[in-house]
């Protein structure tokens, strides 16, 4: 059963492969990261561990059996109790409930792990699917997102309140 472990230096190389792998896909739904994103992977890839190691943000990888990366699930701008929640999943595990069952999971471990007691996510609307899992994973809707955060798309911000 995979499980979500938090980012360090050795996932580096299974993050990359991940996104690579992914990238089309991810592109259907979410702004590309684009060329100089998968350039600069590892310059990238250290700044977010350097981001987390300062409590900035938490990093998950969702890891098979295999080693391999099937979501990255991320706790980001953790200040006063308060993070968002971003995450993606690869294309060979959606639509069989990895994602909201990893959301669920974050929740849990922002709450015991990083002594949160806010989550918010926005999602635009074109993407049901993010929505939906949102939904699964006891989010509420709170109102629209800026078109900004979720390049250029409207949207709507959810919010889920930690036990």
């Amino acid at each position: 059963m995979p499980e979500l472990e938090l980012l360090h230096a050795g996932h580096g190389p299974a993050v990359l492969a991940f996104e690579l792998a992914n990238r089309a896909y991810f592109a259907a739904s979410v702004p590309d990261r684009g060329d100089d994103f998968f350039d600069r992977f590892s310059e990238r890839f250290n700044a977010l561990l350097a981001e987390q190691e300062a409590g900035i943000c938490a990093f998950h990888v969702l890891l098979g059996e295999d080693g391999a990366v099937l979501g990255r699930f991320n706790l980001v701008d953790i200040e006063d109790g308060a993070a968002d929640v971003g995450y993606r999943v690869a294309q060979h595990v959606s639509g069989r409930g990895v994602a909201t069952a990893s959301v669920r999971e974050l929740c849990r471990l922002a709450a015991v792990r990083h002594g949160l007691h806010t989550l918010r996510a926005a999602a635009a609307l074109q993407n049901a699917a993010s929505r939906k899992v949102l939904l699964k994973a006891g989010f509420l809707p709170v109102g629209p997102a800026d078109p900004a955060h979720l390049g250029g798309k409207p949207g709507t911000w959810y919010q889920r309140d930690l036990a």
